[in-house]
């Protein structure tokens, strides 16, 4: 009997690649994961830690800012096959604000901002199938897979780093809609709550109230009581923490209206009977500078239909908690 000998993949190879303006001013760890797409995260840090990965020939940390002209060694990691994963489908978003530097878009609630940790993909990967003329689309910020609303996306790495630079330094106004249980009493309040990032025992990612966390502030005012049942909320951040709003107004008392993690599971069910299926936090509104002009922006999404629907009901006094 003859014997098949099937050829195995072509083994990884160590490349140089020499940064251009495109990549300019990015994080190496950042860079990675753009040319080595599908690759861990955790491997990515290690090849680091481990000096297989350097720019210039000498050593250098995940931290480390690009510039043009640096050659960067990217070692022999092993990409995943791309027959075994399957595309991200096209998909097209309601737009707010759209020009050579900057697309914002209306995100949907239920739809994550990126694939990873058991998604295979989200907005940014669907907006790419769907885009494929665009040499760019990259997160500007983030936004939890179940809130709706204003999500920006630099078309270039100059409008990218200017929009990070801004988020860090908490530049601009970003502003929630927010349906919560019970009646909220001031009519603005600032809540200043330390947050600590945390794993459930099944490996969850939650958030909570802790002296050991980072400091976090939201502004909250009062738009509107619903019997003193429901309060309608405008939530500002200061800090721009991981479920802040949620977890800050769930201290207070005032779980948001369908929060399957910080909410309580009676209110959700009862609102899912009354065909409420989604959490009602919704970024409404953002203030920036453009980030290549310098002109404020005021970008606006409109209430979602479900979120409107449910409050049409409650001050018909349809709906009790």
């Amino acid at each position: 009997m003859r014997k098949i000998v099937i050829p195995s993949a072509e083994p990884p190879v160590v490349r140089q690649v020499t940064i251009t303006d495109e990549n300019a001013d990015q994080r190496l760890d950042n860079f990675l994961v753009r040319v080595c797409k599908g690759v861990p995260k955790s491997h990515l840090y290690k090849a680091i830690r481990d000096g297989q990965v350097r720019v210039n020939r000498g050593r250098c940390r995940a931290e480390t800012r690009l510039a043009v002209g640096d050659v960067v060694r990217v070692p022999p990691l092993r990409m995943p096959d791309p027959s075994a994963r399957v595309p991200a489908p096209p998909a097209a978003f309601p737009i707010v604000y759209e020009d050579a530097h900057l697309l914002v878009i209306d995100k949907p609630a239920g739809v994550a901002v990126h694939g990873g940790s058991g998604v295979s993909f989200g907005v940014i990967e669907q907006l790419r199938a769907a885009r494929p003329e665009d040499r760019m689309l990259e997160l500007a910020h983030r936004l939890d897979r179940e809130t709706s609303g204003v999500l920006m996306i630099a078309r270039t790495r100059k409008a990218l780093v200017r929009l990070h630079d801004l988020m860090r330094d908490h530049v601009g106004r970003k502003r929630y809609l927010a349906l919560v249980v019970g009646d909220w009493v001031n009519d603005r309040q600032h809540v200043r709550l330390p947050l600590l990032k945390y794993l459930t025992p099944s490996g969850e990612r939650r958030v909570r109230v802790d002296a050991e966390g980072k400091p976090a502030h939201t502004i909250v005012t009062l738009r509107h009581r619903y019997g003193g049942a429901w309060s309608l909320l405008e939530a500002e951040l200061r800090t721009g923490r991981t479920h802040q709003i949620r977890v800050h107004l769930a201290a207070q008392g005032h779980p948001i209206a369908g929060d399957e993690k910080y909410g309580r599971d009676e209110i959700r069910a009862a609102l899912f009977t009354r065909g409420f299926r989604r959490m009602f936090l919704h970024a409404f509104s953002l203030e920036i500078p453009h980030p290549v002009t310098g002109e404020l922006l005021t970008l606006e999404a409109p209430l979602p239909p479900a979120c409107q629907r449910l409050l049409d009901q409650l001050e018909a006094q349809e709906l009790r908690p």
